[in-house]
């Protein structure tokens, strides 16, 4: 599979030293130091490219965002372990797509700290196992059953899912099997028929570590 690096952010070797510093320029200065610390050990182009990415986002994300809250966290080991986790599976992930969430995570950790940091440790740990297919069946859960979904006279997990996503059956059952094992969702049989709002209202399926992970991934 290709790689999806976004070339306007290459770094040659040549001009890291530099350009860690121009990454970190639009950070506060407790937020800059910490990520600092993490791109030093980061000496592959490629790698680095990747978090490069994932830093411009960051910063346009917080631009304008600060509070006491936040500043303390930032100091703390807790938060220094996560951002080198997730800058790290980041610069080992190849899409663009699973790199947002990683900066997404980030985002949220930042904004609103609280939670506790084994959790957030699982949730990254889970992230590492997620593609392209798992998210579309996660959108598609969440969504609300459309307006005709009572006229339906009867339906199934398996036709609701597969309308609201590009995956084939195989990649369907392969995808939510893996999703249950993480306890993402819980979901059962995809053949199972039942009225047709019910068949399109799928959100309980999602469990409360699902939206605990969803709350994470979203660009907020």
């Amino acid at each position: 599979m290709a790689d999806d690096d976004d070339i306007e952010f290459e770094i040659t070797p040549a001009e890291k030293g530099l350009d860690v510093a121009a990454l970190v320029a639009g950070f506060t200065p407790v937020v800059g130091s910490a990520i600092s610390g993490v791109l030093s050990g980061m000496s592959q182009q490629r790698k680095l490219n990747r978090v490069a990415g994932i830093l411009h986002e960051l910063e346009q994300n917080l631009s304008g965002f600060k509070s006491e809250v936040m500043e303390d966290y930032v100091k703390t080991e807790d938060f220094e372990e996560l951002l080198e986790q997730a800058l790290r599976r980041g610069a080992d992930e190849r899409s663009a797509e699973m790199r947002a969430l990683y900066r997404n995570f980030l985002t949220q950790a930042i904004k609103y700290p609280g939670d506790k940091y084994d959790e957030q440790l699982a949730i990254l740990r889970v992230l590492e196992q997620l593609n392209s297919s798992h998210m579309q069946i996660l959108s598609a859960l969440e969504q609300p059953p459309s307006p005709g979904a009572q006229r339906k006279m009867m339906g199934s997990p398996r036709q609701t899912l597969q309308e609201r996503t590009s995956l084939s059956d195989e990649e369907l059952k392969n995808a939510v099997g893996r999703l249950n094992d993480l306890r993402i969702t819980n979901l059962g049989s995809l053949m199972v028929m039942m009225t047709g709002a019910g068949a399109e209202d799928l959100r309980h399926n999602i469990t409360p570590f699902g939206h605990n992970v969803l709350k994470y991934f979203r660009n907020q």
